[in-house]
């Protein structure tokens, strides 16, 4: 699943190429694509049509576009989910959802999914939030982010650290592949127990988290298959910096043991066995 730094590359490519500009044509070619939307697709279509989309927003892994009415169109690429931006002479991707055409008859926005776990809807904006993402934590590299509250919310867990780090009303946009790649940072164990870690250790990691998620963001993302592509369909090359996730088998590139790779809530999770020794009483 695209994590912050797939989504924020994702967001300026918005920014550049979609802000501004009044929308014509709206066509759900899916309705999965919009079930998110209450009133259903005519609706869906009706709210965007002559509209001008205003700025492009994120927060952890969800994409929102504010809209000269005052809603906003609202996203979320769940597994597999694309915003392309295309020429309309391009023909049609086997797995596209929904399609912008704007007044402009310029390049069109097309949302591509081919696991529809992804989706679109409008909604309401209150106070500059849309409110389905009233539960969603700041994200890492938000400057409003709370550092010491962080690392006061996250001692008071009594949980394994990676899973808190996938909680997403704890801070939002770190999924599997960043979690890892921090702790292996750090370095700390995915199972160690929340309640254990200092003050200090909790904003070290803080710290390695948005320094993993910078160093992506300089690559384009990450990208393990092509279904993770910017507006422009690039792919991410920030799977070549990866030092624990995916590798499992290859030498730490600190130490030189193996890669380990455990199950881990229906997932995997990656770690160096020198330097992230297991905890002897774990939170799994």
């Amino acid at each position: 699943m695209p994590e912050l730094p797939e989504v924020e590359v994702v967001r300026r490519g918005l920014e550049a190429w979609v802000v501004g500009r009044p929308l014509g044509e709206v066509t759900v070619l899916n309705l999965r694509a919009v079930r998110r939307h209450v009133g259903g697709p005519a609706h869906f279509a009706d709210l965007l049509a002559g509209r001008t989309i205003t700025a492009a927003h994120r927060r952890g892994k969800y994409l929102w576009l504010p809209l000269d009415s005052g809603d906003v169109l609202l996203g979320h690429l769940g597994m597999s989910g694309q915003l392309l931006v295309q020429q309309p002479q391009v023909p049609d991707e086997t797995h596209l959802r929904v399609r912008f055409r704007f007044a402009d008859e310029g390049s069109e926005l097309r949302f591509v999914d081919q696991r529809t776990f992804g989706g679109l809807a409008v909604e309401s904006d209150a106070d500059g939030l849309p409110r389905a993402l009233a539960h969603i934590a700041a994200d890492p590299l938000d400057p409003d982010f709370d550092d010491d509250a962080f690392a006061a919310a996250l001692r008071r867990r009594r949980t394994g650290v990676k899973r808190a780090l996938l909680d997403q009303t704890l801070i939002s946009g770190v999924g599997n592949v960043y979690a890892d790649e921090a702790l292996w940072r750090l370095p700390l164990h995915y199972a160690r127990p929340t309640e254990t870690l200092t003050r200090a250790q909790a904003l070290a990691l803080l710290g390695h988290i948005r320094d993993v998620m910078t160093d992506a963001l300089g690559a384009g993302g990450t990208s393990f298959d092509a279904l993770y592509v910017n507006v422009n369909g690039q792919s991410g090359y920030f799977d070549r910096s990866l030092n624990a996730y995916g590798q499992e088998g290859k030498p730490c590139v600190r130490c030189g043991a193996p890669i380990r790779r455990d199950p881990f809530m229906n997932r995997s999770s990656f770690t160096c066995p020198h330097c992230q020794p297991r905890p002897r009483r774990g939170r799994w």
